[in-house]
């Protein structure tokens, strides 16, 4: 609490309205001083009741004889009633701990005191009306001590104080009038005045005191917090050997990160230290050889990764050292710095481990599928049996989607991905491919009866209604099916036949699961029918571009745009990109488009300011066109566009094409001063050897990271930590895309990410839309100038 109240920012001086708890002056929290005038009161209610009751019975021995004795013990009952009370009040509201007391807690103690000190004044009432003054003094002189006990033990709570005092002080006064004493009742006036002023004084140094306390246990715990943080975050130690290899001088981190005390370390083994167990077997790990070779050999080394046991517990340490010697060149041992890596370490591992499962629904990827599925053909082959593989297909995600938006869309894939895994057994493996198809691999199947019992159960499954943000969600699900080898010998094969069975399925409405057939050509017949129209759709000038802005994470300024491709037929309506860039790329029809889109994008650029850049998304096939870099180097000269202001987007999926020569001709195009962006690192592949051979300028983090990170997920934000501190340094950008509410805009740039994509800043817009930004722009800034000249 002191802490608490010393953040709180309260004055030292308290005013006098405060102090009796009359107000509460906005801006701070006074709570916490009522809460510390409570717990200061509090300390003392078993003496209260003691007193009260001793005095109590010495006033009714004074009575007995005088006063009906029914009376009497009325009003002694009334009074241990009230004490008795006001102990189990306070005993009730101290066991609440609470750090803060609003006003209208303290009325019942205002009320308690108030009615003790009138059953006192009525005590002395009784006296004033059935006896004579003499033998009122007693009664008297036991209600001033009362009162001067009160203002001493109660001035922690001042107006409780004044409470009692006055009350009974009001009694005192008019039974001295009634029995013709006014110099004892101008007494009793005096006594309270003075009572009620020390009381003041004494409530005020108290509180003036506990704040003062609360300031310095802040100061110190502030000093100890850091030291402590300091102690506990330093990772690095110092450690020394001697000519013989043996720890000298232990420093205390060093200690610690042995696990230790430091006598127990001097003059042991280096290496003994280190190999913990090893050191008995002799059985060193190659890291242990090393570093042992090189102690012998008296070789410096730098950053070396060395696994040790400390306690029986595996670590990781990474050393360097170099040997000491003195003005003469004699070696007097080795001098260097360890640090303990193991969290790092395992942070490393837990991102590869990650990278093959979606981040989202937490299910395996694409890449660890089509492992199992490899395996599974394996065994199969080996042991001549059967395996399966099954596309699932959402249906009518995609209208979710667009009507309530890809957060509630997100959500509604986390459940769909809870239902499949609920209904998995050891036998199947499910996951992730992208988007909303799912797949699951079938390690063992004997014949079609089973998958087909697996499938009808993972349409019943996922077609039962969603409950998603108060919404009321109904799906469905298409699926198809292939056993392997039967249906496919390759793992590629047995996945194309699975998709044409689920192409198949899509084709009958949807919530139906198809076996795949050789003589099934719906789906190819209708791909074939769109890859006419799509062949024509360039000469057509059906095709066209849209932009997405990119922003600055630092000034939410426009620092380039994301070239899109739309296509509008006439035969096929709005087509989505999804749908029809894989049937460009299947038909080899992706290089005459992405050389349109290319040479159309370089010409409208040039219509922005010369600060925004054009990114212009480009795939494995058209890099692997022997023409593709003078295609580029013709765009360029033709529209003018700067190589600077180019940014060439590629995804992880074109390094999976083993000897295509793509990274040979990326580092040609940077060459040329054009920038290369990666797109949708760590979704699916997320291999960090290729960033070693190719010179990215900027890397995009996926929108399911960026969402994961708003969420506080741990896992989102160790990647993209992970991805933001690789990038920084390798000398890259980061882009996030898909950022569609502020707070994930702003965990965006507190994890340090450069730029941001996302519908937070713009949705995809025409070619004039966009030039339009900037002519608003200037108009405004046009006028400013004038209205400032």
């Amino acid at each position: 609490m002191l802490k608490n109240l010393a953040q709180s920012g309260l004055p030292r001086i308290i005013p006098l309205s405060v102090l009796l708890g009359l107000s509460d002056p906005a801006g701070i929290d006074w709570g916490r001083i009522r809460a510390l005038q409570f717990n200061g009161n509090s300390q003392h209610g078993l003496l209260k009741i003691v007193a009260a009751i001793v005095c109590g019975l010495l006033v009714l021995q004074l009575g007995i004889g005088k006063i009906n004795i029914a009376f009497l013990g009325a009003w002694l009952a009334s009074l241990i009633a009230i004490y008795t009370y006001s102990e189990m009040t306070y005993r009730k509201m101290a066991a609440l701990r609470r750090k803060t007391i609003d006003r209208s807690d303290m009325t019942v103690i205002y009320a308690i005191s108030a009615i003790g000190g009138s059953l006192w004044g009525a005590g002395f009432l009784l006296f004033a009306f059935n006896t004579t003054a003499i033998e009122m003094i007693p009664v008297w002189a036991t209600i001033v001590c009362l009162m001067v006990g009160s203002a001493m033990l109660l001035s922690t709570v001042p107006l409780s104080s004044i409470m009692f005092i006055a009350s009974a002080s009001v009694a005192c006064i008019f039974g001295w009038l009634y029995v013709g004493s006014p110099h004892l009742a101008l007494a009793s006036i005096a006594i309270a005045v003075l009572l009620i002023s020390g009381c003041l004084m004494t409530g005020r140094s108290f509180i003036e005191r506990r704040v003062a306390e609360a300031n310095l246990t802040e100061k110190s715990e502030v000093v100890s917090l850091l030291l402590k943080e300091f102690e506990d975050t330093g990772a690095d130690w110092l450690w020394q050997t001697d000519t013989s290899r043996r720890v000298t001088h232990v420093s205390p981190r060093f200690a610690h990160a042995v696990g230790k005390s430091a006598e127990e370390i001097e003059g042991k083994p280096f290496l003994q230290l280190v190999a913990g167990q090893s050191w008995d077997t002799g059985q060193f790990s190659p890291a242990l050889h090393e570093l042992a070779e090189k102690l012998k050999r008296r070789d410096s080394f730098s950053n070396m990764l060395v696994p040790v046991q400390i306690n029986g517990e595996n670590r990781w340490w990474e050393l360097s050292a170099s040997p000491k010697l003195d003005d003469h060149g004699v070696f007097h041992g080795f001098r260097g710095v360890g640090s303990d890596i193991t969290e790092q370490r395992e942070s490393a591992d837990k991102i590869s481990h990650l990278a093959r499962f979606d981040t989202l629904t937490r299910l395996p990827n694409r890449m660890q599928l089509t492992d199992a599925v490899r395996k599974a053909m394996q065994t199969a082959e080996q042991w001549n049996g059967r395996c399966g593989f099954m596309m699932i297909d959402l249906d009518r995600f995609k209208a979710v989607n667009d009507t309530l938006g890809h957060p509630v869309g997100d959500r509604l894939l986390e459940r769909v991905a809870d239902r499949l895994r609920s209904i998995m057994t050891d036998n199947e493996l499910c996951g992730r491919l992208g988007g909303d198809e799912f797949a699951v691999v079938v390690k063992e199947t004997s014949d079609t009866e089973y998958m087909e019992s697996l499938a009808q159960k993972i349409i019943e499954t996922l077609s039962r209604p969603y409950a998603v943000d108060q919404h009321t969600l109904y799906i469905g699900a298409s699926v198809g099916t292939a056993i392997g080898p039967r249906d496919g010998r390759t793992v590629e094969m047995l996945m194309r036949s699975a998709d044409l069975a689920l192409y198949r399925s899509k084709d009958q409405g949807g919530g139906a699961f198809t076996h795949y057939q050789p003589q099934l050509h719906v789906q190819a017949e209708e791909r074939r029918v769109m890859e006419i129209a799509l062949r024509k759709a360039l000469e057509k000038d059906e095709l066209s571009l849209n932009y997405q802005p990119v922003v600055s994470a630092d000034t939410g300024g426009v620092v380039g745009f994301e070239a899109l491709l739309r296509w509008t037929s006439p035969q096929f309506g709005t087509v989505s990109p999804a749908k029809f860039v894989p049937l460009a790329e299947e038909a080899r029809l992706i290089v005459p488009i992405g050389e349109w889109v290319m040479r159309t994008a370089c010409k409208q650029a040039m219509e922005w300011p010369e600060t925004v850049k054009l990114a212009v998304n480009v795939s494995a096939d058209q890099l692997t066109e022997v023409n593709f870099l003078a295609m580029v180097v013709s765009a360029l000269e033709e529209s003018g566009l700067p190589p600077s202001r180019l940014e060439i987007e590629v995804t992880e999926s074109i390094f999976l094409r083993e000897g295509t020569g793509a990274a040979e001709v990326l580092n040609q195009v940077i060459a040329m001063g054009v920038n290369l962006s990666l797109d949708d690192f760590g979704t699916g592949y997320s291999s960090f050897g290729y960033l070693r051979k190719t010179r990215f300028s900027t890397i995009k983090v996926d929108r399911s990271f960026v969402k994961g990170a708003a969420k506080n997920a741990p896992e989102s934000l160790a990647i993209i930590r992970a991805v933001v501190a690789m990038a920084d340094s390798l000398g890259m950008s980061t882009t996030a895309e898909g950022a569609e509410t502020e707070e994930e805009v702003e965990m965006i740039r507190k994890l340090g990410c450069r730029k941001i994509q996302g519908y937070y800043f713009g949705r995809p817009m025409a070619a004039e839309d966009a030039r339009n930004l900037f002519e608003v722009f200037d108009s405004e800034l046009l006028e400013y100038n004038k209205r400032s000249a």
